[in-house]
This record gives C-alpha cells, sequence and structure tokens, in this order.
C-alpha cells in the first residue's frame, strides 16, 4: 500500500512540476477559419500577449475549411500534451454540431475546454437597396413577402446561420437561406443587393456599416454593443431575442487537468491588460477568461440551447 502511495504522489508531482514548468516550448494555436475574421484577429490578439507573457511562442496556425472543421479535427487529433489547442466558436463546438451531428469529431468528448475567451453579438445587416431601415420595417417587409427575401450564412451551421434562423422563429417571418464559403463572399453578396439580410459577426460588419456600405438595424445581445450603441438590440423588439457568438480554446481530450487550469489562469491575466481590454472592446467582443470547469459548462448548455433551434425549425442538411 505505501509503495502505492508513494507511486501516486509520485504522479501528482510530476503533473503539478509539468504545469508549473509549462510551456517549455512553442504552442500552436490552430485558427479554424479564414484570416481576418473575428476569431483569427481575438486568437492572433491573445497569442502575441501570451507569447510576451510567457517568454515562449504562441504560434498562430490558419487551418480554414468545411465550416472550422478541418482545424478543429486536426486539434482534437494531435498529441494531448498542451502544446496544441484551437480556438473554437459556436460553428465548431456549440451551434454547428447542433444542426450536424454527423461532424469528424464529438465536441465533448474529443476536446479539453480550456477557456473562454470571449462573447461578441452578431449583427443584423441588410443591403442598401433593401427597404427597410428598422427591425420593424424588416419584419413588415417579411412577413407580407414570405419566402421572397434571401439571407446569407458564412457556412449551414454557424451563429450567423441559426440567429437569423431564431429571428425568423420568433418574428414570424420566413427566408430562404443561402449559404456561402466564408463571411467575405456573404457580405459581398449583400453589399451588392443580390442578398438581402445577414446576420455577420459585429467586428466585420460594423466597418462596413459605418462606411455607409451596408444597413446595421439590430445586434443580436440582450443589450446594445458598446462599440456601437446607436444600432438597437433585436430584443427591443424582440423581446428575448439572444444570439450572441464566442470565441473560446479547446485542446485534445486527455490533457492533463493541470495545464488547461494554467492556460486558463494566464489568459484570464493578460485578458485584464487595458491595452487588450480597448482593443476587444473597439472590435464589439467583451474579454471572459473563464475556469475549464466553467467553460465546459457554457459550451454543454449553449449545444442544448442552439439544438432547441435546429429543432423548431426543422433544420436538416443534406
Amino acid at each position: 500500500m505505501m509503495r502505492f502511495e508513494a507511486f501516486l504522489l509520485a504522479v501528482l508531482c510530476a503533473f503539478g512540476a509539468q504545469a508549473q514548468s509549462y510551456p517549455t516550448k512553442p504552442i500552436r494555436m490552430v485558427i479554424p477559419f479564414a484570416a481576418g475574421g473575428a476569431t483569427d484577429v481575438i486568437g492572433r490578439l491573445l497569442a502575441q500577449k501570451l507569447s510576451e507573457s510567457w517568454k515562449q511562442a504562441v504560434v498562430v496556425d490558419i487551418r480554414p475549411g468545411a465550416s472550422g472543421a478541418i482545424g478543429s479535427e486536426f486539434v482534437a487529433r494531435s498529441p494531448a500534451d498542451g502544446y496544441t489547442l484551437v480556438m473554437g466558436g459556436g460553428t465548431t463546438h456549440t451551434a454547428g454540431p447542433a444542426v450536424n451531428p454527423k461532424m469528424p469529431y464529438n465536441p465533448i468528448s474529443d476536446f479539453t475546454p480550456v477557456t473562454l475567451v470571449a462573447t461578441f453579438p452578431n449583427i443584423l445587416v441588410v443591403s442598401p437597396s433593401l427597404p427597410a431601415s428598422s427591425i420593424q420595417q424588416l419584419i413588415v417587409l417579411l412577413r407580407a413577402n414570405p419566402g421572397k427575401y434571401n439571407f446569407a450564412s458564412s457556412g449551414a451551421g454557424g451563429t450567423p446561420h441559426l440567429s437569423a434562423e431564431l429571428f425568423m422563429i420568433m418574428s414570424g417571418t420566413t427566408m430562404t437561406h443561402v449559404p456561402f464559403k466564408g463571411a467575405g463572399q456573404a457580405l459581398t453578396e449583400v453589399m451588392a443587393g443580390r442578398v438581402e439580410v445577414y446576420f455577420d459577426n459585429l467586428s466585420s460588419s460594423l466597418p462596413l456599416v459605418q462606411q455607409g456600405k451596408l444597413h446595421g438595424l439590430g445586434v443580436t445581445g440582450l443589450e446594445r454593443s458598446t462599440a456601437a450603441p446607436d444600432i438597437p438590440a433585436i430584443t427591443e423588439v424582440l423581446k428575448g431575442y439572444e444570439a450572441n457568438s464566442f470565441v473560446g480554446l479547446f485542446m485534445p481530450a486527455g490533457v492533463p487537468a493541470d495545464i488547461p487550469r494554467a492556460f486558463a489562469a494566464e489568459t484570464r491575466r493578460v485578458l485584464q491588460e487595458p491595452d487588450l481590454r480597448r482593443r476587444f472592446q473597439e472590435l464589439g467582443a467583451a474579454p471572459v477568461g473563464s475556469s475549464p470547469d466553467e467553460f465546459s459548462g457554457f459550451v454543454q448548455r449553449d449545444i442544448e440551447r442552439w439544438r432547441q433551434v435546429v429543432a423548431k425549425a426543422g433544420i436538416k442538411l443534406d
């Protein structure tokens, strides 16, 4: 018995020493979406801060494709040593799996949640040619023309797609879904008026709204965004409407628990730095920095929330 206890103590001490010395080599942070989007921008900002703090490189690795599934699967199949992780979000870990149960990984069992980095609202934007300058006017227009107008998405199953589905459920309207391979293509089509409506990440659409290339009708949070205080929250018209996006870090399943705890603690610390908080807020993102356990609970609740939307909307992937 004494030998077993000594062995167990040695193992625990080894794990503790591993976390205290972590990291001892460069860390790979996979961004599973194209460069330039909200996930990429936030990931790079955080990676730079962590690199400076740890005096160890946190290298951003862009691996887009299949609505984030390619990069996420790569991390799920990587060694569980704490040196490879993915900046995931609703499309990869909650909303996407709610729509597509046949994803090439399990969002719960194949990953170790590390920390919720930030949350941010989406924004309802419309083509300048659409005769609707408010949420109320858009609802009236859609109800009078069921199925006539189209809404874009950056891919089936993402939070932009399901934000629109929830909007239609709560407003009693119908539009036709037109999925694109990424936000850039979707924005181009909406600005050109070939597709009329789009729920996009606030950080990528807000500059276009400010330039007059799109009309911003509402944000999807429970209150107005500090980055765009003049744009109402959709819940001001559709009570209880909420469809926020998030970004968070995931390691492969099986990573020793001390490592994600250490990573989460350092992330929480750097997110408190004024310059990083200010940059996040300019993007319309609210920095969080949760513990692994808190983030795990968040992910499971978000999956269930989007499963309910998928069931009500009757969404099925071909």
